[in-house]
């Protein structure tokens, strides 16, 4: 049988260090711009990797001052969706988050194959279920060990993927299918999200998340073991600030404020940024001309020199 290539996205965090509470792995903050602190002082990495993302970025590393601003004024025609010479902050901030989301959709792409098996460019739920689970469900998981965790596992995609399907129709569009695998990316899955963390925390099976739950979700002790700091600062955090109404638990929307917490949006504050510094005449739009006078901020190049041959092997961003 085929691993689940979808792991519950209260998992996503896993690879984390070993040090971190479990407990932290839960929430789901967003994908950092770049990796580089945004000190233009020093530098302009972190506002190469938001405008291009990471792996483009690089690309752009290679390529001299007239291959770059060649291929940003390429870049500029693309953001500028209305056509009306101008790239304003909305249209500047959709290209940052653009940017930001295309570690999904490239996970998205890798998997995509493997399930749409027709190749009719949906897929359907019986398509996802026997590539995920397949000869087992003839048996109903009978030659499995642990067949109640498949069928509890086989319960929760069905219904995750009813959410993705908004049109109900058992077909999953791209955009569908991304919401599937990436349902905290999505407001109209976050009732998923909160449902399935819910039920992996609640032992008592009472629908909400009590304290000594949310302790036991990031730590067990071993025989006479005493509990940590942290551990002791989480209970205290549980009480202080989880369970905002003070009932002792948390219920499906103190679930959502911990696990999908509100934060700032970094593309937002990047667009500004970047219309700020660029903007020469302050109409709060910017130009191509605006743009490219200030193109090592945009895309920059620490290349001095460059193959021609290498250059023409690049692809069009």
């Amino acid at each position: 049988m085929e691993l689940r290539a979808c792991c519950v996205c209260v998992c996503l965090l896993a690879a984390a260090a070993v040090a971190v509470p479990a407990q932290e792995k839960r929430v789901h903050h967003q994908a950092d711009l770049s990796d580089h602190v945004h000190d233009d002082a020093h530098g302009y990495q972190y506002d190469h990797e938001a405008f291009l993302g990471k792996e483009e970025a690089k690309t752009f590393d290679q390529l001299s001052p007239e291959e770059s601003k060649d291929r940003l004024a390429k870049i500029v025609e693309r953001i500028d969706t209305d056509k009306d010479g101008f790239v304003s902050h909305a249209e500047l901030h959709h290209w940052i988050k653009h940017r930001q989301r295309s570690y999904i959709q490239e996970n998205v792409d890798k998997h995509w194959k493997d399930y749409d098996k027709n190749r009719d460019q949906q897929i359907a739920w019986d398509e996802y279920k026997n590539t995920t689970y397949g000869y087992y469900l003839a048996e109903e998981f009978e030659d499995v060990e642990d067949k109640a965790t498949y069928r509890s596992m086989l319960r929760r995609d069905q219904r995750r993927f009813r959410a993705a399907d908004r049109d109900g129709d058992g077909l999953a569009t791209r955009q569908e299918f991304t919401a599937f695998l990436h349902p905290e990316e999505f407001d109209h899955m976050t009732d998923v999200v909160v449902q399935e963390t819910v039920e992996d925390i609640d032992k008592d099976g009472d629908g909400k998340i009590n304290v000594d739950e949310y302790i036991g979700d990031m730590f067990t002790p071993e025989e006479g073991e005493s509990e940590p700091d942290w551990v002791q600062t989480e209970r205290k955090h549980f009480l202080e600030f989880r369970d905002t109404n003070k009932d002792g638990t948390l219920d499906a929307g103190e679930v959502a404020h911990w696990i999908l917490p509100g934060e700032v949006d970094h593309a937002d504050n990047e667009a500004k940024h970047l219309i700020h510094e660029t903007d020469s005449d302050k109409d709060g739009k910017i130009t191509k001309k605006e743009i490219l006078a200030n193109w090592n901020m945009f895309v920059g190049s620490q290349a001095t020199n460059y193959g021609e041959d290498l250059t023409r092997r690049h692809e069009e961003l």
